[in-house]
C-alpha cells in the first residue's frame, strides 16, 4: 500500500484539463456496445473503472479498438445482440455493475455472474434487482443484497412506474436501461433530481425519452439505437479536488478547462460560493449533448461555515468530502445531512471522511446521515487513511497542501480508480509530494 506525504505549499497556479468524466465515459462505451455501427468515442477516461467496462463489453462480443486511448471506437451489436461471456469481472466499478445489468435483462442468452472486487461486493445491488424483478427480470443478488449477482436475459420484461426513495442515477439508469426491452412506457420517479447523463445519450441515439416534473421515462420496445460519435467532457469531480485546492492557495488562479457542468453533477459550486469561495464559470460549447465550461478560482481567506440539506446531496454526492474538508478551513461549525447515501459508496464515506479529518487535528463528528465539522480556519496536519477510496486519497493531498504541517496518505494508489494522473496534475499547479 503507497504512503505518500502532501506538503504545505504558499500558493498554486496553472491551467490543467483534467481527466475526462469517467460517468459519461462509462455510458458511452456501454451503449456504443448496443447501437448498430461503431461508434467513435474521443477522449475517454482511461481508468481502472473505465477499463473495466470496455472489458465487460468486448466481453460481450463489442469490440472496443484503442482500449481507452484518445480515441477508442466501440463495434456496436445492436440492442439485443450482445453475446455475454458468463462471467463477468466489475472490478470496484459500481456503474458497470448496475447499469449492465439494466442492458443484460433484455439480452438473450444464459445466465450471467456479475462480480468484483471486496468493496464492490460490500455495496447495496437489491435497490437493483427489486424493481427490475419487478418487471420480469431474472436478478439476484447475494446474501443481503450485495454482489455477485446473476443476471438471466430473455424474458419477457413489463414497463412499469417506479418511485425511488433515494435519489440515485445509477438505479434510475437501471431501470431506464431495462425499460428498453419492456413494451410501453417505463417510468422513474425521484425524490430529487440526479444526474441525467443516460437520458441525454438514450436520447441522443434516436430512444423516446419523456418527462413529466420528477419522473423520466423511456418508451420500449426500443428496435435500434445509434449513438453518435462523441468527444468526453473532462469531470467535474476530478476538477473538484483542484477547485477546493484552489479556493484555499490559489494565487492568482487555478483554471479548469472543458468541465462538464452537467447541473445535476455542479451542487458544490453553490456551497462554495456560500462559503464565501471565488469561482468563476465561464461557458463554452456543450460535448456529448452537455453544458460544459471553464473554472477559474482564487484564492479565498475567511470562509463561511453553512449547512447542507437533503435536497442539495444528489447533485454533489461525490463531493461532500470535499465539503467536510472546506469546512475545516472555515469559521463555525457545517453540518451535512440527508447524505445516508454516503454509507453504501467505495467506503462508507461519512465514517472515513470523519476519520481522515480527525487524523488531520479537525474537529468532525459522525451522523447518522452526514457529519458536523467545527472549522477552525486552519488544518493542523496529520496522516490518514484512504480506505481504498479514491476520492478520500485525493482529498488528503488536497488537504496537505494547504494544511500547517502537511499530511500523510495512506492507500494513495485508489486514484488509479478515477484519476490515475492526478499527483502530476497537482505538481502542475504548483502542488510538491514528497
Amino acid at each position: 500500500m503507497a504512503t505518500v506525504r502532501s506538503s504545505p505549499v504558499a500558493a498554486l497556479t496553472g491551467t490543467l484539463r483534467v481527466p475526462s468524466d469517467k460517468s459519461i465515459t462509462h455510458r458511452a462505451l456501454m451503449l456504443g456496445a448496443l447501437s448498430e455501427h461503431a461508434v467513435g468515442v474521443d477522449m475517454p477516461l482511461d481508468s481502472a473503472d473505465t477499463a473495466a467496462t470496455a472489458n465487460a463489453v468486448a466481453a460481450c462480443g463489442a469490440d472496443v479498438d484503442g482500449l481507452l486511448g484518445d480515441h477508442v471506437v466501440v463495434h456496436g451489436r445492436g440492442v439485443r445482440g450482445l453475446r455475454p461471456h458468463p462471467a463477468i469481472d466489475c472490478a470496484n466499478a459500481g456503474t458497470l455493475m448496475r447499469l449492465f445489468s439494466g442492458i443484460l435483462v433484455g439480452q438473450d442468452g444464459q445466465s450471467i455472474i456479475l462480480d468484483g472486487d471486496a468493496s464492490l461486493r460490500g455495496r447495496p445491488m437489491a435497490r437493483i434487482a427489486r424493481p427490475l424483478r419487478a418487471m420480469g427480470a431474472s436478478v439476484f443478488t447475494a446474501p443481503g443484497g450485495t454482489p455477485p449477482l446473476v443476471v438471466s436475459g430473455g424474458t419477457p420484461l413489463r414497463a412499469m412506474r417506479h418511485e425511488l426513495t433515494v435519489a440515485s442515477a445509477q438505479v434510475k439508469s437501471a431501470i431506464l436501461l431495462a425499460g428498453m426491452y419492456a413494451d410501453g412506457e417505463t417510468w422513474v420517479v425521484e425524490p430529487a433530481p440526479s444526474r441525467d447523463h443516460t437520458e441525454r445519450m438514450l436520447a441522443a441515439s434516436g430512444v423516446d425519452v419523456m418527462r413529466d416534473g420528477d419522473a423520466v421515462g423511456v418508451r420500449g420496445p426500443v428496435a435500434r439505437l445509434d449513438l453518435p460519435d462523441m468527444a468526453v467532457p473532462a469531470d467535474f469531480s476530478s476538477a473538484a479536488f483542484h477547485l477546493v485546492a484552489g479556493a484555499l492557495r490559489a494565487d492568482p488562479d487555478v483554471r479548469l478547462q472543458g468541465v462538464n457542468l452537467n447541473p445535476g453533477r455542479t451542487g458544490l459550486l453553490g456551497v462554495m460560493r456560500r462559503m464565501g469561495a471565488d469561482v468563476t464559470v465561464r461557458e463554452t460549447a456543450p460535448v456529448a449533448g452537455e453544458p460544459c465550461g471553464d473554472l477559474v478560482v482564487r484564492r479565498t481567506d475567511g470562509l463561511r461555515a453553512t449547512d447542507v440539506e437533503a435536497a442539495e446531496v444528489p447533485s454533489m454526492i461525490d463531493e461532500l468530502p470535499l465539503v467536510g474538508l472546506l469546512a475545516a478551513f472555515a469559521t463555525g461549525v457545517t453540518t451535512v445531512r440527508g447524505a445516508q447515501e454516503l454509507r453504501v459508496k467505495e467506503s462508507d464515506r461519512v465514517r472515513t471522511t470523519v476519520a481522515a479529518l480527525r487524523g488531520m487535528g479537525v474537529d468532525a463528528q459522525e451522523l447518522e446521515d452526514g457529519f458536523s465539522v467545527m472549522g477552525q480556519g486552519r488544518v493542523p496536519g496529520g496522516a490518514m487513511e484512504s480506505a481504498g477510496d479514491h476520492r478520500l486519497a485525493m482529498l488528503g493531498v488536497v488537504a496537505g497542501l494547504a494544511s500547517d504541517d502537511g499530511v500523510s496518505v495512506g492507500g494513495f494508489e485508489a486514484c488509479e480508480v478515477s484519476y490515475p494522473t492526478f499527483a502530476r496534475d497537482v505538481a502542475a499547479i504548483g502542488g510538491v509530494r514528497a
